[in-house]
Formats: structure tokens, C-alpha cells, sequence
């Protein structure tokens, strides 16, 4: 039941909604617990029984706040998801799902892939395949993307269904707080769909930099733009050596184009450097350029390609021209946006990221997961998990909170680097180099045989404190297939795993993944960590 209070003079009840006002103009504004009809000498409030319109709103349809959602939805919440993506400068715009389904994981995993496939193509002869014309075999750019894109676009239908079907509303709009409960965006009609809301999620993610110096956006590009590129990217300067850069550079040399990537200081900031060094000489080896310590001062665009002007690591300007520019020099949050300050919701100035504590801001009933959380890891199975958990606590009594220690990630770099736990350098200043241990050996991959190909970047490395029971606290792992392979050791550090167990355990032959229950020699010993026999 609802309650219509005239004022001055007496109350009336109705069954709520709808309620007729006949002859009287009348203007209508919705509060949290009422909706409130003004007219000409008479107030009416009309009073809910439900305070809030959605149990959960969501800002942000990428993996995990969508993940968030149905999970929520699932477990009876009344939910709906806000998401908008505003054109790249170069105009990409893509369809729901966020980062990694539209410009992140799958395109690029799907780019590595054919990358890959070329490299089989021309090995494939020595397994004794009969490949007429093989110096002929080349990529057909066009045709890469159209599939690609194809995929992906089967991927946002799929997503969109799924919402539809878990009864989450969908709401194409760019979400912001208009107060603490409330928010409001602009449809593309131009009308303005505002709601309330008990809980609020931001998982709005982050887009990519560009510098500040003349022309770069204009004449450059970004991860939000090379997937879905039209025509073949040609010779490319990728500006940024994190794992976006090196990945990038990494399949488009695999599919044939003069790559170059501009170091601004170290390879893989945050990952172990001997494994970033070995992940560069790698791509060095395979005709990838590498600027060291360099920055790029002005990109301009002229009648040959787009002419780049940097400086080198002497202070001295030299120049190059490219046909395509693509800059991978970080992301950020994208919270500006949100009009955050109407909600009181505060962000590391620095980074516009959210300092969130179990995934619970500032403010009690609004939360935050993904990219946007500060010093947190930036990868989708990581928003997705805490997604996932968040709902459970706030819908089904759950006290499960997210781990962010020792999660594994991949670098898919044209050989590939699997890591979980702490890098060398990250236990060496946590416990002291004289309380940890290091075991490594390089090996020889089975499929590297035939052909011969080179294996002296095939690495890997455990890292294990020195007391007793020896626990593992870092895996790094460089070769085929990386990704694969890690996953399980993940799940085993998660179990504390310690070294003895690892050496007990009988490996799968012949695979890669056994080399790292072989490994045996450490760096202390000094002894040649170089391939063992293959069955040792």
C-alpha cells in the first residue's frame, strides 16, 4: 500500500502505483523513499515500501562488474548495469563486455595465436608437411581483423543475452552520482534514465595514456584502436615496453611487420627483470628493434608516414618515420567521470585510483573492483573473483573476502613468460637474499627438436625461502605455452607449496611443465644451470 498525504487539511490511501491527477499542474521529483508531486497549493507525497529502486547498480559492463552483476542477480538482488564506452580519439568505439573482451585479452590472445600459426606454417616442413611456395606465405591483414572483430562482436551479443536472461537491466549510458544513492546518465535519445540504488559497484576500468607532447594523439594509436585497425599496420613504433607494448610488438612481428619498441627506462616494470631480459633478447633474436632510454618529443604527420622525433639516452633528437604509432605507456582509471565528489567517494590523487579495503570504499554501501583499485593487480581474473565475492557478501551472508597474493598472470610475448608469487627482487627485499633460494635451469622444449630451433631463452626459476620445510613463494617460467603451464603451479602455491613437494612430485613426460619439478642446481651453488638430458 501507498500513502497520499495532502497537505494541509487530510490523508487518503491508494494502492500504489499508478495515481490519476486530473486538472492540476503538477511537477514530479523522486526521492529515495517517496515520490513527491508539487502542485499549485498542494504537496502529495506518494511513500514506498521499497526504498530503493535496485539492490545493486552497477558502473561499468566490463568482466567485473558484469561478473558482479549476475552473480548478484543470481542470489535475487534487482540489478542493472550502466555501461558506455566513449570513442578512442581515432573513433573505435566497441560493444558490452569491457576491456578484455573488445580492445584487451581476447583480440590480442587471438593475434598472438595467428602470430604463432605463421611460425608453425614455416616449421612444418621439417615434420613433413609438403608446402608448395612457402616463401609466399604471408598474413592477410584484413582478413585477421574481420575475423577477429567477428568474435568479439558474437562475444557482446552473447553478453547482452546472458544480462537479458539473468534478468539484470541493461542501461546504454554513462553512469554518475548525482548523490550517494542516486544515479543518472544520458541515454542516446538524450533524455536522462536516473535511478536509485541500495549498493553501487564502480568497475568503469581505464583507457589508455598518451604523452603529453606535440601530435601524439592525433597521429598516434592505442590498444583501443589496433585490433579493429582497417588497413595492415605496416612499420610500427610501439612506445612503451610493459606487457601491452611487448605483446603488441610481439604478434605484429610474428605477422610480418617492422616492429620497433621504445624504452623509456626498464622491460616489464614490476615483473622479474632477469625474466623481462630474457623475454627482450628473445624478441631481439626474432627482429624486433629496441630504442633503450629513450622518449619520444613529436610525432607529425607527413606525405611518407608519421615522422617521430625522439630523444636518446645522450639528449640528442633522432627521428624516424612509421607508418603506424602505437602508444602503450600505461592506462588510467576512469573515474573523472563519475562526479564522485557528489557521492563523497574519495581517489589517490595521484592515480585517480580508489583505495578501497575489501572492495568497500569511503563510503559504506559503495564498492569498487578491477583496474580502477589502487596498487591492486590490473588483470580481468582478478576483477572477475572479486566481482564474484562481493556480491556473495552483500546477497548471500558470505564472509569470503579476495586474495590478491600470489596471482599468476602470462606475458604472451612471442615465447611465451608464466609467473606467480614474488619475483627475485621482491623476495630479496621482503626476506633477505640470505634467506632465500633460487633454483633455475634452462631446457629444450620436445617440439624444438624438430626443427632445430634455438632454446637459450627456455628458463625458469623457483624461488623458495631457506628454512626448513623450504616453502615456495615465486614460479617464473619462460617457453612454450607459459600460460598453460603456470596455471596448476598457481593453484599449488595457493596450497602452500614448498620445494620438497615440488621434487616429489612425478611429472608429466614429455611436456615442458616437468622441467619444474626437475630443477635441482641454484644460483648459490654457481653450478651451470644449462638443458639436462631429456629423460634425467
Amino acid at each position: 500500500m501507498a500513502t497520499l498525504l495532502f497537505l494541509p487539511s487530510f490523508v487518503l490511501s491508494f494502492r500504489r502505483p499508478p495515481v490519476k491527477i486530473i486538472n492540476l499542474a503538477c511537477t514530479i521529483s523522486r526521492h529515495y523513499t517517496y515520490t513527491q508531486v508539487i502542485c499549485t497549493n498542494l504537496s502529495i507525497y506518494i511513500f514506498s515500501e521499497e526504498q530503493y529502486m535496485y539492490d545493486l547498480v552497477v558502473l561499468g559492463g566490463g568482466s567485473g562488474g558484469l561478473a558482479a552483476a549476475k552473480q548478484a542477480a543470481e542470489l535475487g538482488a534487482r540489478v542493472a548495469v550502466f555501461d558506455y564506452v566513449t570513442p578512442s580519439p581515432k573513433g573505435t568505439k566497441w560493444g558490452l563486455g569491457g576491456t578484455c573482451v573488445n580492445v584487451g585479452c581476447i583480440p590480442k590472445k587471438l593475434m598472438h595465436q595467428a602470430a604463432l600459426l605463421g611460425e608453425a606454417v614455416h616449421e612444418a616442413a621439417a615434420f613433413g608437411w609438403v608446402i608448395p611456395d612457402i616463401k609466399s606465405v604471408q598474413i592477410n591483414w584484413e582478413a585477421l581483423s574481420v575475423a577477429v572483430q567477428n568474435h568479439i562482436k558474437s562475444v557482446n551479443w552473447v553478453t547482452r543475452v546472458d544480462l537479458k536472461n539473468k534478468k539484470v537491466e541493461y542501461i546504454n549510458a554513462l553512469g554518475y552520482f548525482k548523490d550517494p544513492h542516486t544515479i543518472g546518465g544520458i541515454m542516446k535519445n538524450g533524455e536522462e534514465n536516473v535511478v536509485t540504488a541500495k549498493n553501487i559497484l564502480i568497475a568503469v576500468g581505464g583507457r589508455p595514456k598518451y604523452p603529453d607532447i606535440p601530435g601524439a594523439i592525433e597521429n598516434g594509436i592505442t590498444s583501443d584502436d589496433i585490433f579493429s585497425l582497417s588497413q595492415p599496420p605496416g612499420k610500427t613504433l610501439i612506445v612503451g615496453a610493459g606487457y601491452i607494448g611487448l605483446e603488441c610488438a610481439g604478434f605484429l612481428n610474428g605477422l610480418g611487420y617492422n616492429t620497433t619498441v621504445m624504452v623509456r627506462s626498464i622491460i616489464l616494470r614490476g615483473f622479474d627483470q632477469q625474466m623481462a631480459n630474457i623475454i627482450a633478447e628473445e624478441m631481439e633474436q626474432r627482429g624486433v628493434h629496441f630504442i633503450y632510454q629513450a622518449k619520444p618529443k613529436l610525432i607529425k604527420k607527413e606525405a611518407d608516414g608519421i615522422l617521430v622525433h625522439w630523444v636518446d639516452k645522450l639528449g640528442q633528437v633522432q627521428k624516424d618515420v612509421y607508418d603506424t604509432v602505437l602508444f602503450a605507456i600505461g592506462r588510467r582509471a576512469l573515474t573523472k567521470d563519475l562526479k564522485l565528489e557528489n557521492a563523497g567517494v574519495i581517489c589517490i590523487p595521484d592515480d585517480d585510483k580508489i583505495d578501497a579495503v575489501d572492495e568497500q570504499t569511503n563510503v559504506p554501501h559503495i564498492y569498487a573492483v578491477g583496474d580502477i583499485l589502487h596498487k591492486k593487480p590490473e588483470l580481468t581474473p582478478v576483477a572477475i573473483h572479486a566481482g564474484k565475492l562481493l556480491s556473495k557478501r552483500l546477497f548471500a551472508n558470505s564472509s569470503e573476502t579476495m586474495d590478491y597474493t600470489n596471482i599468476a598472470t602470462t606475458v604472451f610475448s612471442p615465447l611465451e613468460y608464466g609467473c606467480v608469487g614474488l619475483s627475485e627482487e621482491q623476495a630479496n627485499i621482503i626476506y633477505g637474499e640470505d634467506n632465500i633460494e633460487i633454483y633455475h635451469a634452462y631446457y629444450k622444449p620436445t617440439e624444438f627438436f624438430i626443427p632445430q630451433k634455438d632454446n637459450s631463452h627456455c628458463y625458469l626459476k623457483v624461488v623458495t625461502l631457506r628454512n626448513n620445510d623450504q616453502k615456495v613463494i615465486g614460479m617464473h617460467f619462460i617457453g612454450p605455452n607459459a600460460g598453460e603451464v603456470i596455471q596448476g603451479f598457481a593453484t599449488a602455491i595457493k596450497s602452500n607449496l614448498t620445494f620438497p613437494i615440488l621434487k616429489s612430485t612425478v611429472g608429466i613426460h614429455p611436456t615442458s611443465a616437468e622441467e619444474l619439478i626437475r630443477v635441482f642446481i641454484t644460483k648459490r651453488s654457481k653450478m651451470d644451470p644449462k638443458p639436462q638430458s631429456c629423460c634425467s
